[in-house]
């Protein structure tokens, strides 16, 4: 069996396990997931009258669920994992039940083409929980770098508490530490510039568009350690955050794992993660056992109990044939302890020490072993094209605070006043100030010299 010696991780958005990969419990034993002989249900709000799990075959939702802390605390409901619908009630009042039913629901085996097959031909962890009980940033943080500096919120404007300078050690400085290579691959907005230490030009070369990954990939230019961020907003938006069609993530992940499958020797010794940074409100009915923990420069916390489960999928070849034991029953989301790497962040437990053991499924196969094809995703004709939002969605609306930024790096005056001009319009349009973000970006990097 060859070893691994590289990693590819593709993070995307807000949704949980019970959604997305309960549907499969028949099918795994022992997978910890959706019953649907016995569905589990949540209270509805005000009436308190039961609403129960059920399929869903909608692929995007009429509103983005609550996730920042506070919904969550509200959701998870000091461990019982019943104030789901509640708190979507609460949010959107006037709602009525199918919507608040769809909290619940989760799809059904061979819904989500890409991501089921490769769930049923692989491993999956069914008690990965994210670090914290909240929104985007501070478990994208916990991902990379093991802490979000005590910050629970994900920045909505250029003024908010939670957008400041995350000058924390990362995997990546780690890695660079290590001479280990590593590269960032992203949709349209790499969020992880958040981090300070990405900005310096030795890091920002490490940067490329995901629209070169496939040539390198067949070229067998893929370093050791890779990140894969998806579109975050605009037409092309496949990060599976609600209320987009969750189809469209799946197709992201069909064209990364087809491109790796096309170079069997690259394959062979490469591991594959796929998974989410939080559930977004999806029910996620197994409740983790980790407390909620000041970190450096924190800012006041509620303790908590429990944390939602986003999912998880981990494929390679070699993992196709070995038996994985149940280790444990929960584990943050951090990803760092996937690299060989140690890490530990200043005012930080090392991550050895803060993650949990976790509980991994092999999947059922057949009994001449896995038969490595390439995946055929929902055909793209099928695939809803983004619908238009009156507003940027949390993790678009912070990403064009940030931008903000990065506009004020640059230091050619025609620039500036050329990217100034467009804000009058931006502040009256959702497409218009995602547009305002990536001309940002793009002016940044081309002033940083790294490739855009």
């Amino acid at each position: 069996m060859p070893p691994i010696e590289r990693i590819v991780v593709l993070m995307l958005e807000n949704q949980s396990f019970d959604r997305l990969l309960g549907g499969l419990a028949p099918r795994v034993p022992g997978l910890d997931g959706v019953k649907p002989t016995a569905p589990l249900a949540n209270p509805d709000w005000p009436s308190g009258a039961p609403i129960f799990q059920a399929p869903t075959r909608a692929r995007t939702t009429a509103h983005d669920p609550g996730h920042d802390l506070d919904n969550v605390l509200r959701q998870i409901d000091r461990g019982s994992m019943s104030g789901f619908v509640a708190d979507f009630a609460q949010t959107y009042p006037q709602s009525g039940t199918p919507e608040r039913a769809d909290i619940l629901a989760w799809y059904p085996p061979g819904f989500l083409p890409a991501l089921h097959l490769l769930a049923g031909q692989f491993v999956i962890a069914d008690h990965w929980h994210a670090s914290v009980p909240g929104p985007i940033w501070p478990n994208r943080f916990f991902a990379q770098s093991g802490t979000s500096l005590g910050h629970t919120d994900t920045p909505s404007g250029l003024f908010h508490p939670d957008l400041h300078l995350y000058d924390q050690r990362t995997l990546y400085d780690e890695l660079n530490s290590a001479h280990v290579e590593w590269r960032v691959y992203y949709g349209n907005f790499p969020q992880s510039l958040a981090f300070t230490h990405q900005l310096e030009p030795a890091n920002l070369v490490r940067y490329r568009p995901f629209g070169r990954f496939a040539a390198d990939v067949a070229a067998a230019d893929l370093p050791p350690f890779v990140f894969i961020e998806p579109a975050y907003f605009g037409p092309g938006e496949n990060d599976q955050h609600p209320p987009q069609d969750v189809l469209r993530g799946d197709v992201l992940l069909a064209d990364i794992y087809n491109a790796l499958l096309a170079q069997p020797a690259l394959f062979a010794r490469t591991l594959l993660i796929v998974l989410h940074d939080e559930s977004c409100c999806m029910t996620s009915m197994a409740a983790s056992s980790i407390m909620c923990r000041r970190r450096r420069r924190s800012l006041p916390m509620r303790t908590c109990r429990a944390s939602p489960s986003p999912s998880l999928v981990c494929a390679s070849p070699p993992s196709s044939s070995r038996r994985c034991s149940t280790l444990g029953s929960s584990a943050h989301s951090s990803i760092t302890p996937a690299s060989s790497v140690p890490l530990v962040t200043s005012g930080a437990s090392p991550r050895s020490r803060s993650v949990r053991q976790r509980r991994i499924h092999p999947s059922p196969r057949s009994p001449g072993g896995i038969r490595h094809a390439p995946l055929s995703p929902a055909p793209r004709a099928e695939v809803l094209p983004v619908a238009s939002q009156p507003s940027l969605n949390t993790v678009a609306a912070s990403l064009f605070a940030f931008s903000q930024h990065l506009e004020s790096l640059i230091t050619d005056e025609a620039t500036r006043e050329r990217l100034a001009a467009q804000v009058p319009a931006a502040t009256h349009s959702a497409e218009a100030a995602g547009k305002l973000a990536l001309a940002r970006l793009d002016a940044f990097l081309s002033t940083a010299n790294a490739p855009a």
